[in-house]
């Protein structure tokens, strides 16, 4: 089997796994079979898990309820990890248990700062511009037009 290139990406097996481990931890926060009292009455969710190329780690990125997780509920998390993992290894079939690390999800913060930037007056005075007429560079002007 040929290696892929240092810089290609993930591999279809090793999305393929995640996905797979996502959904298994999912499905144990959604019967609320946790027992830690940080995470009593918390609802977890697991937006994304990313898979090392030996499938032997993963990274599980997490919010809770919409919101980042704060420290007590992460480090929750990472007390119940060996039980967590028991329950992959009994829904996902692989040759090893992936060790679970557990890091908060920032996306929701990072895509609301984001929207905050695109709405200020500056931005959209920028968005609403005229549209540059086709082959000409970005921020230079017609020399035709110029004069009327």
């Amino acid at each position: 089997m040929a290696k892929q290139p240092a810089g290609s990406g993930p591999s279809q097996r090793m999305l393929r796994v995640a996905e797979e481990v996502r959904h298994a931890l999912s499905a144990v926060f959604t019967r609320g079979e946790i027992h830690d009292e940080a995470l009593f009455d918390t609802r977890i969710t697991v937006t994304e898990v990313r898979a090392s190329p030996d499938l032997k780690h993963m990274t599980c990125f997490v919010s809770a309820l919409g919101r980042k997780p704060s420290a007590e509920e992460i480090a929750g998390l990472r007390r119940i990890q060996p039980w967590l993992r028991k329950q992959v290894a009994r829904a996902v079939r692989l040759k090893f248990a992936p060790e679970l690390h557990f890091q908060p999800d920032e996306a929701l913060e990072y895509a609301a700062k984001i929207d905050t930037v695109m709405r200020r007056p500056e931005v959209q005075q920028d968005l609403h511009a005229a549209p540059a007429k086709p082959g000409l560079p970005a921020g230079e002007t017609d020399p035709e037009t110029e004069d009327e």
